[in-house]
This record gives C-alpha cells, structure tokens and sequence, in this order.
C-alpha cells in the first residue's frame, strides 16, 4: 500500500458556522465537532465565496474560484468544465481509491470511481428524517471496504441534516425548544407562510399550525446535533480501524442558512454572511497542531490546495489540462504560522433563487443585483461589518462614494479574471438561470415572484431526479466529446 495519507472530507450542507458551538454559539449544538476541532485546527473566517451547492462543491473539490470552473448556478447547464479538474481526479491519478457518498449526478462532483446515495430528504407524513443514519449505513461498510483495499482512499460524505426539511428524529426534534410551536397569540411566522414562493414547501414539512419562528430555528439546531452524535460513529469507526490518526479528516460547509434573517426565510440564497461564512475543520495529527484557532481569511478554493499540501503531493505530480492550477492557496503556511491570512476581500457571488454580485472587505460588503429579485430589494446594498455585522442597515444611499470604490476593486478583479482566463465573467452568461425556459433575466420583481416556486417535497424529489439525470447524460457527452 501507497505510503499516501487516507482522505475524508465531510462536506456539510446548509450548515452556518454560527450555529455550531465550537464557534462560540450558546447552545450545545456540535459537541463531538468541538472535540474533533480541540484535536486540530478551526478556521475562524472560512467564506464560501459562490453560492450555492454546486458553485460551492465547483470551488471547494477544484480549488478554482468561479473564473476557474465558469460554475456559479444552482442549476448549472452540462458538465463542468474539463479544465477544472477535480481532487478526486487528480487523488485518482495518484493512485487513490475514490469515493463519493450522497453527491452522485451533480457536474461539481466529477471524478470519483464510486458513488453511493442515501435518503436525504423527507416530510411531515413520513415523520423523522434519519439523514445522518442513512449516510452511516451505505458510509461505514464503505470506509471498511476502504481500509482493507491495498490503495490509498479519498471518501467524501455529503452531509444534509441542516439542509431544509428539518425533521431531526426525538430527542433531538425538543431538545432546544419547550414551548407551543403553535401558539395563536406568536405571529412570527406569519410572513414566512405568506412568502407564496416557499409556502407550498414549507408547509409539506412544518407542523401544522406552525406560529413560532423559534420552533423551526430549534429543529434546525437539532438538525445539526443530531448530525454530529453521527458524525461520532464515523470517528469511531476510523479510531477502531487504527487509522485516526494517520488519516486526514475535514469538516467544511458548502454554504450556510437564512433562518429568520433578511427575509429570505429557511434557505441558502443571498448572499449575506449567514450564508457565506462556514465552518473548516481540519485534523491530522503530526501536522496539524490540536487546539489551533486561525482567524485569518480562506475560502473554498483554498481547500483543495490545502490537501495536497498535507498529503504531501508536490503540484508538479499534478496532471494538469493545458496550463491549468488551483487558483487557492494551501492553509498550511497560516497553520505554521508563516502568513496570517489569504485574500482579506473578494468576489461574491449567488445565482439560486437571485442573481447577485458584490465584494466583500473586512469593514465593508457590497452586493449588487444583476436583475430583480422575488424579495422586491434594492438593486444596490451596502453594510457596514463592523458596525453592524448581522447586515440590517443598508448604507447604499447614504455612501455613494464607498459604493463606488467598491464596486471600482470589484469590476478591476473581474477584467483581471477575464484576462487571466480569457473567459467572459459566468453571472453574465447564465441565461435561463431560474429554469424558466425562455424566460431570460427577469424584468421586475414582481415577474420574479409570480414566477419562482417550489412545491411539496415529492415534487422537489421529481425535478431533482430529472436534473440528475439530464446531468449525468451531459457528462457523459462531455467525456465522449473529451
């Protein structure tokens, strides 16, 4: 066997880092997380920069930002492209066993010799939703599987237990809540069932008679709990196989959640930082010193780097496609201590259920719409971070000189790109983004809120299963045509 360190990259869906109590969130929500991070490193400001899943997952399994991979929809059109090669790819190359659990059709997630799916999703009907479990259950034999082949392996775990439904299974569902969710005197969630967008889906996997925006925000909370007793068993597994310590364990977020936040209620569009900022999590002992907390910038395109370096592949055994490499650095020089930070600020970008840009600083975020959005929101937004971090006050109007030399950097970092890549920015290329074919950029509103849905759950089941499927035959075109 290859004197290579195994790989497991857990990729969490939908998880905001302000969630989890190892980043200083009151409640008791990640406490195997906490210990696996007192064991490692946590990276205090890890942003994913192009929201959301499969522009997230482009960037975070390529190490390539937007430009890079020319991934920034949801509902991305044919395969990735074959440039923006991906670590399964390169790791396979090398000699490894690849492995890919509960991501299987989406063009992001190219390259691994094996995919296994699992249960992800559910309803109020079928009660409980054991993701994590099910996760385990195709996971574990996997892992041994794994263990006792004669290669080197990358596994990677797509984690959806923060991901909307949340339906975390007893004593989890209660855990963070004692109350009435349906008390008739609480009208929180008055707006949220009035959103006509989301209402339909809301109300396939919310209680009925749901009035408390506290209760669902607790069964998020529960979500994520529940997730991390499971998350446990795969530790456990890998401390039973003698392995632990040799293997190279990562915790990231694809993105994060709006909760009750910004209107954008139970979801993962916008581009604010409840959904930009996620956990990273890395433990290799030997290299990577326990009880390591770094405050400085990363974001996803950083993480594919930040792997080789501690596998220890020099990029020069990488088989690039013409004169292709990451565009992300190794976290390994601010582990050592040798840089305080990567990029401080960024190109921002989300094309889910809006169409937006922007650039983020430390002391500033501006965002700018590309076309209206369902939400009926100014086309320019501007916050200040330090003042008012959780981005309630918009600032636009009143400093139109700060809009003007941020969106200055922003549109000088896009020529750049352009140039550097000789491709035409993707947020300007996406055409029928939303999946209304032939409808183009949306006019107003208005139009985008008499046009964008989602159903119940089983529909979402439907158009998911067409989109894998028209997904992987464009792959497949795609390596036929390669």
């Amino acid at each position: 066997m290859s004197n290579r360190p195994n790989i497991i990259l857990m990729g969490i869906d939908s998880i905001r880092a302000d969630h989890m109590s190892c980043y200083g969130y009151p409640l008791l929500t990640t406490p195997h997380l906490d210990r696996f991070a007192s064991e490692g490193a946590l990276f205090e400001n890890t942003y994913s920069a192009h929201i959301p899943t499969t522009c997230a997952y482009a960037s975070m399994l390529t190490g390539m930002d937007c430009f890079g991979t020319q991934v920034v929809a949801l509902r991305h059109k044919g395969p990735m492209r074959p440039e923006a090669k991906t670590i399964a790819e390169h790791l396979r190359d090398l000699g490894y066993a690849t492995t890919c659990v509960g991501f299987s059709g989406n063009p992001s997630g190219r390259g691994f010799d094996k995919y296994i799916d699992y249960k992800a999703w559910g309803t109020r009907e079928e009660g409980p939703c054991f993701k994590a479990q099910s996760l385990n259950e195709v996971a574990l034999p996997e892992l041994d599987r794994l263990v006792a082949g004669d290669q080197p392996f990358f596994l990677f775990l797509r984690h959806m237990d923060p991901h909307a439904p949340y339906l975390p299974p007893e004593p989890y569902q209660r855990m963070f809540y004692h109350g009435d969710e349906c008390d008739p005197d609480n009208r929180s969630m008055d707006p949220v069932l009035a959103f006509k967008p989301f209402a339909s889906f809301f109300k396939s996997w919310m209680p009925v008679g749901i009035s408390d925006k506290d209760y669902v925000i607790a069964q998020y909370d529960g979500a994520i709990a529940y997730m991390d007793a499971a998350i446990a068993t795969i530790f456990n597994a890998l401390e039973a196989h003698g392995i632990y310590d040799e293997t190279i364990v990562i915790i990231n977020g694809d993105h994060g959640e709006t909760l009750y936040d910004h209107e954008c209620w139970f979801d993962h569009h916008g581009i604010y930082d409840n959904v930009l900022h996620v956990p990273l999590l890395i433990r290799y002992p030997g290299r990577v010193p326990a009880g390591t907390r770094l405050s400085g910038y990363n974001q996803h395109k950083d993480l594919a780097p930040t792997i080789m370096d501690l596998a220890g592949i020099d990029p020069g055994e990488l088989d690039w496609p013409s004169a292709q490499q990451f565009d992300g650095n190794s976290l390994m020089p601010l582990v050592d201590g040798e840089k305080t930070s990567l990029e401080s600020e960024f190109y921002i970008s989300e094309c889910t259920w809006m169409r937006k840009h922007g650039w983020r600083t430390p002391g500033w975020k501006l965002m700018v719409a590309l076309e209206p959005d369902f939400h009926f929101k100014p086309p320019v937004e501007l916050y200040n971070l330090v003042e008012d971090p959780d981005e309630n006050v918009n600032l636009a109007e009143q400093e139109p000189e700060i809009v003007a030399d941020l969106r200055r950097r922003m549109e000088s970092w896009i020529a750049q790109r352009e140039a550097e890549t000789g491709l035409t920015n993707p947020m300007l290329t996406q055409g029928d983004w939303h999946g209304k074919e032939g409808v183009g950029a949306f006019t107003s509103s208005q139009q985008a809120y008499d046009s964008l849905f989602i159903g119940d759950i089983n529909e979402g089941r439907r158009l998911q299963a067409e989109a894998r499927k028209a997904l992987e035959e464009s792959a497949n075109e795609g390596e036929a045509d390669a």
